[in-house]
């Protein structure tokens, strides 16, 4: 009996051991810490008025497929734009008129840098700059701008009438119970 309790043991000492590894793998992945080894490469610098939720050793990815990562963010002090260090695999190169963009992806909504190439002859080296970005949507400024957009034209007055009284106000109906007769 002592055997089969033992073997037991070991089977559910496995299994658990399985487990363990199987959820640090799958935190690592999602924490992009999967990148061990430092593969040779380059940097390239790109200025963003808004990264969002871009965080180190973020994917730069071109066609979908990682080509780098994101190696350092800090504040320009002058210009207030986020300054994002990219380190790009040796392998890659990228023309001087790249389109470096924050885009979001997948149901975890990963935020990678998107490198489009354009098709300039000229290539990006060591230490060169991206110029051309776009920052990225931040989702509550545009239903922000959304509702203001929609407060400000139903605030507008209705053409052809005669008075500055806003639209959505000049037809109302008086209070129920109220009279206006007399008064």
């Amino acid at each position: 009996m002592s055997t089969s309790r033992a073997t037991l043991d070991l089977w559910v000492g496995i299994f658990v051991a399985i487990g363990v590894a199987a959820i640090l793998f799958l935190a690592l992945r999602v924490g992009n810490l999967m990148t061990f080894a430092s593969a040779p490469g380059y940097h390239l610098e790109a200025r963003f008025d808004n990264i969002g939720g871009l965080k180190l050793r973020a994917p730069a990815k071109a066609a979908g497929v990682v080509v780098g990562r994101v190696e350092r963010i800090r504040l320009d002090p002058g210009t207030y734009q986020a300054v994002v260090t990219i380190k790009v695999d040796q392998g890659f190169q990228f023309t001087a008129d790249t389109i470096a963009s924050i885009l979001t992806s997948g149901l975890l909504g990963e935020v990678y840098i998107g490198l489009d190439a354009g098709g300039d002859t000229k290539m990006l080296e060591d230490g060169g700059t991206i110029t051309k970005t776009q920052s990225a949507v931040i989702l509550e400024k545009l239903i922000g701008q959304f509702f203001l957009d929609k407060a400000s034209s139903n605030a507008a007055p209705v053409s052809g009438s005669s008075g500055s009284m806003p639209a959505t106000a000049s037809a109302a109906p008086p209070a129920s119970g109220a009279s206006t007769a007399g008064k």
